[in-house]
């Protein structure tokens, strides 16, 4: 065959797989309950179709595989209607093409194009380059969101498919993008409500960053099933039987905790998969008689559902008759089986279960004509806060980004107000919190609060249910350390506010001293001085260094202007860095030139970013090693440039890391080991169980005789029968570790073995 047949077979290959994607789409969207427009959508698949021709993605398919990709999860995943579904067949062309949202705006109409506009503007993922850009770009999504919330429901439909075709590229790209949809993506989607969606996003990430745990929790999923099966159907036989009694249309479906999910608690509460028990839980879904009586069903099945199994009477939510911001409405009660585990079952109506798979989306179905109304108020609360936070953002682009994630995944409670008005607020949130979500003034003069007619400190967390009046006072004013006081980020904004607008005050005061003392000894004011001498003083920042002044913590002498001319001998401290070289500790000592430290390896200009870096024993000490990680041979690492161009070895589930890897995703590398076990590094193992006699000699011997390794530090206390130790040895790589862990379970009494991380 020759190269003109195999191009047209190739493009007739192409044109049925297009086609056969497509006609599943309008299929898909001819089944909801949406208006039907085919004829719009007819249109935009067209255009689209013919901007894009010619071009591939990585994986080779033609690129309008993506955008159908796309509007199909925004059809059958999402919910949405024509105006959602063909502003996701667009999404890419103003970005790809020569076509502008005008041309966009003239052929499907404004409310598309704007939404178009909207993915355009934050479009190539959420971050750029520069930090700053960084920022920038998320305040876009987050300010378009605010106006149409389809904009980011298709955004995350297209992050969606872009992981589930991660496979096509190389793996420091795999890394960033996976970080980036943890960090933001994933709890962005909890937030819409979209927690199928969610947890999808959540496990791609898992199995692109540590593809041998996700496997191994995967194996053992699949070695469990037959088990957890039986104890569906025994737990649930009852329970089918009382629903059949009161004469309700219902299903019952197992739900398995997500691999991702396991993982993370397998490492929050250092426990193996074994010891996890909440691995599935029930869920009741039934159809009410009508939607008057829905809430009132729900409690009569946990009524009848108490009559047959133990409920935890510190367990029961109530989502009913609370609903969560973004929708979310069910009752969990948890319930003790006759196996001897909690397993938690949620009751849900359809309609419920529906809004819970899809979120917002869903509310749009049970509406007449438009696909979209503009009285939905879910998140307007969020949004509201988010605007408050977007008008006076963070300096850095890290701290701007944590103010907002950190009320994206945060769980609710309920709190009262003095007057019995009910307000959601995130879980673990304070006095202080709560005082702030009311009114900025009561935040930053709030001294204290009545929390059920009892006197308490700012810094006291609420819990549901409880009734709270904020005390408040005119001479009290915002403090520095109210920031350790308050987990919102609407609280967090509003303080480094305020305390922000204090400081360039003080700035302003002692920038002035500072040009004053300079002119006094017939100096240049310029900024280099300042800078040169706010090194001087302890390694400070400019601003700090004028803020020092202004606090008279800092007085300018005869040293600094010998600092200035060049004279003094003190040399000017450079602050500090949390960077180290790793120094392993070798079998032999080298002498000679061998024992020569190596310089650290920097990032040529032409460095080939696609191609994994291999640390071995001869270059390790090229690199630096966080203190915030301690990742040692074995472990699923990553490298980092960075502003010095030198490499950064960083542990992949670090949340340093995952910082790195939502903002500067360009700079991330990947990294392998080439270790040989020659070298030796330091880990902890902590463990616990029934104290005994002999049980430190057993644990002893077990890793000294049978394992011939070196112990550094033992540290063992013991307190009414039960005992807790760590050790510090000195092991190869995370296989040496393992192996000791796996040893130390046949000491008798020793219940819980963990790796400080």
């Amino acid at each position: 065959m020759n190269s003109d047949e195999e191009q047209v077979r190739r493009e007739a290959a192409d044109d049925k797989m297009i086609n056969e994607a497509y006609e599943r789409l309008v299929s898909d969207y001819l089944k909801s309950r949406h208006r039907k427009k085919v004829d719009i959508i007819a249109k935009a698949f067209n255009f689209a179709r013919q901007a894009h021709k010619g071009v591939r993605r990585l994986s080779g398919e033609p690129y309008i595989m993506h955008p159908i990709a796309v509007a199909q999860i925004v059809c059958t995943e999402i919910g949405l209607g024509s105006t959602s579904i063909c502003s996701a067949l667009l999404h890419d062309v103003v970005e790809d093409t020569d076509y502008t949202v005008e041309d966009i705006e003239n052929m499907f109409g404004s409310k598309i194009a704007q939404i178009v506009d909207g993915l355009t503007k934050i479009s190539g993922g959420i971050f750029g380059v520069q930090a700053s850009a960084q920022a920038e770009n998320f305040k876009k999504l987050l300010l378009t969101m605010s106006e149409d919330i389809r904009v980011i429901l298709i955004k995350i439909a297209d992050r969606l498919h872009n992981m589930r075709t991660l496979d096509s590229q190389p793996a420091n790209k795999q890394y960033k993008i996976a970080g980036e949809t943890l960090y933001l993506y994933a709890p962005l989607a909890h937030r819409l409500g979209l927690y199928k969606i969610k947890s999808e996003l959540e496990n791609l990430s898992f199995r692109f960053e540590h593809p041998e745990e996700y496997a191994a929790i995967e194996r053992k999923l699949a070695q469990t099933q037959v088990s957890r099966h039986e104890l569906f159907d025994q737990f649930t036989a009852p329970i089918e039987e009382m629903l059949q009694r009161m004469g309700l249309k219902y299903h019952i479906r197992e739900r398995i905790k997500t691999p991702y999910s396991i993982w993370n608690k397998m490492q929050n509460k250092h426990v193996t998969f074994d010891e996890i028990y909440d691995i599935l839980a029930v869920r009741i879904i039934f159809t009410p008689t009508s939607r008057e009586q829905e809430a009132k069903e729900c409690f009569n099945i946990y009524v009848e559902l108490s009559q047959i199994y133990k409920s935890h009477p510190d367990r029961l939510r109530d989502w009913v008759n609370h609903p969560k911001a973004n929708g979310y409405q069910a009752l969990h009660v948890t319930l003790m089986s006759k196996q001897g585990h909690w397993i938690e079952v949620q009751i849900r109506s359809d309609r419920m279960d529906e809004i819970a798979e899809q979120g917002l989306a869903a509310h749009w179905k049970y509406k007449e004509g438009e696909e979209y109304s503009e009285d939905e108020n879910e998140l307007n609360e969020w949004l509201h806060t988010i605007k408050e936070i977007l008008d006076d953002p963070q300096p850095d682009a890290m701290d701007f980004l944590d103010a907002i994630k950190l009320n994206l995944f945060a769980s609710e409670i309920f709190v009262f107000t003095p007057k019995g008005e009910i307000k959601t607020m995130p879980a673990d949130s304070t006095v202080l919190d709560f005082a702030f979500s009311i009114h900025t003034f009561l935040g930053s003069h709030c001294i204290g609060a009545k929390v059920n007619h009892k006197l308490v400190p700012l810094s006291h967390p609420l819990s549901s249910g409880d009734q709270v009046e904020i005390l408040t006072s005119k001479s009290q004013h915002v403090q520095p350390s109210w920031i350790n006081f308050v987990s919102t980020a609407k609280a967090k904004a509003k303080i480094q506010a305020i305390l922000r607008r204090e400081s360039r005050d003080k700035q302003k005061k002692g920038e002035a001293m500072f040009n004053e003392w300079i002119a006094k000894h017939d100096l240049e004011p310029s900024v280099s001085h300042a800078d040169q001498l706010a090194l001087f003083h302890d390694g400070m920042r400019r601003e700090e260094f004028f803020q020092a002044l202004a606090d008279h913590t800092v007085l300018l002498g005869d040293e600094d202007l010998d600092e200035l001319k060049g004279k003094n001998k003190k040399k000017s401290s450079g602050g500090g860095g949390g960077w180290r070289k790793y120094v392993p500790f070798v079998k032999a000592k080298k002498t000679g030139a061998e024992n020569a430290e190596p310089e650290l390896f920097i990032v040529p200009e032409k460095f080939n970013r696609k191609k994994p870096v291999y640390i071995s024993e001869e270059n390790i000490n090229q690199y630096l090693f966080p203190d915030c990680c301690h990742p040692i041979p074995g472990d699923d690492a990553l490298g980092y440039i960075n502003n010095k161009n030198q490499i950064v070895i960083h542990k992949r589930a670090c949340p340093v890391a995952n910082k790195l890897k939502a903002s500067y995703g360009n700079r991330i590398l990947d990294v392998k080991w080439d270790m040989h076990k020659r070298l030796f590094f330091d880990a902890t193992i902590r463990m616990s169980g029934i104290d005994r006699r002999g049980l430190v000699n057993d644990v002893t011997r077990v890793i000294s005789n049978q394992l011939n390794v070196d112990m550094r530090k033992m540290m063992f206390t013991s307190e009414d029968g039960i005992f807790e130790g760590s050790i510090e040895l000195r092991v190869h790589d995370r296989d040496d570790v393992y192996a000791i862990m796996n040893s130390l379970k046949s000491v008798q009494d020793l219940k819980e073995i963990s790796q400080i991380l």
